[in-house]
């Protein structure tokens, strides 16, 4: 059965009733520009009888500055486990509980994930109190292309999924955000660099450091002279991280890609279905168009040596 919640802001209520008490708000904070934060966050943070954040130690700076007493109690990713079942016994008691992360929006790459779902489960209101994102604060600063757009957080530091990661970025069609830690940054413009390299591909790239904070900075470029600069001139603070999508390298290089993925797919033994389904998750183009291609280069490798005399 659909789950339909009806929405309203605090104190404006779309249908004239009062929200049911014991709603779990999920606020945005500034990601470093005190001033970047809503009135109705403040609003909503003042009212909740109880409020959870990711880093206690900041939220109180905040909290402290807009006057709210309420103490924080931590909720971050060692310890959201325990801390939902807290927070149910608190929403089955009526109050009305306010999530914060560090800096800007929650879930995010940030914890909150169970708490949400677990609200929810309890046929609780959940209200978003949007606000600052270190994403869509890079994304429009990064001069690239919008929409479409896909965030995939932090960068993985495995090596093997990292270099899956970063071979999806490079596949893709549409720009991709991404976090990284200052001290990996050059090694990830590195890596995404040679990447390129290889399929004689060429994209530009966004670094943005520090958004809204006193020393902010965007460096545009190539990856690979991101990969210079940032060796030479090591970051500093939070980055977010914008790469153009392959549809910005035009036609002929994107058709190309397909065609080589098509192929890899015919050869790893995929049907044509299953080798079309991934073709066209892979670079976005239609189910159709990858289909024409698997069928292409099912023709090729039929006609190979060794095949039909």
């Amino acid at each position: 059965m659909a789950d339909v919640q009806r929405q309203a802001g605090r104190g404006d209520p779309e249908d004239g009733r009062p929200r049911r008490p014991g709603a779990l708000y999920v606020v945005a904070t500034p990601i470093g520009n005190l001033a970047d934060l809503s009135a109705r966050a403040g609003e909503t943070l003042a009212a909740a009888g109880r409020i959870l954040a990711e880093d206690t130690r900041r939220a109180r700076i905040l909290l402290s500055r807009i006057g709210v007493a309420t103490r924080p109690v931590s909720l971050h990713a060692h310890n959201e486990a325990g801390r939902v079942s807290l927070a149910r016994r608190w929403l089955a008691a009526g109050d009305d509980v306010a999530l914060v992360s560090d800096a800007g929006t929650p879930l995010l790459s940030d914890p909150g994930e169970r708490l949400v779902n677990a609200a929810i489960e309890d046929g609780r209101d959940v209200v978003p109190v949007p606000g600052p994102s270190a994403v869509l604060a890079g994304l429009v600063a990064s001069g690239l292309p919008c929409v479409p757009f896909t965030f995939v957080g932090f960068a993985p530091r495995k090596a093997g999924r990292r270099a899956r990661a970063l071979e999806r970025i490079v596949r893709a069609a549409e720009t991709t955000v991404l976090f990284e830690s200052p001290a990996r940054l050059a090694g990830l413009l590195g890596e995404l660099a040679a990447l390129l390299e290889v399929r004689k591909s060429e994209r530009r790239i966004a670094v943005c450091r520090e958004l809204t904070k006193v020393h902010e900075d965007v460096f545009r470029g190539t990856p690979a002279e991101g990969a210079r600069h940032f060796r030479r001139h090591p970051a500093r603070g939070e980055v977010t991280v914008v790469v153009e999508g392959r549809s910005g390298e035009g036609g002929e290089a994107v058709a190309a890609e397909v065609e080589e993925l098509a192929a890899d797919a015919v050869g790893a033994g995929l049907s044509p279905t299953a080798a079309a389904r991934e073709v066209a998750a892979r670079f976005g183009v239609s189910r159709g168009e990858a289909y024409e291609a698997v069928m292409r280069a099912k023709k090729e490798r039929g006609a190979g040596p060794g095949r039909g005399g």
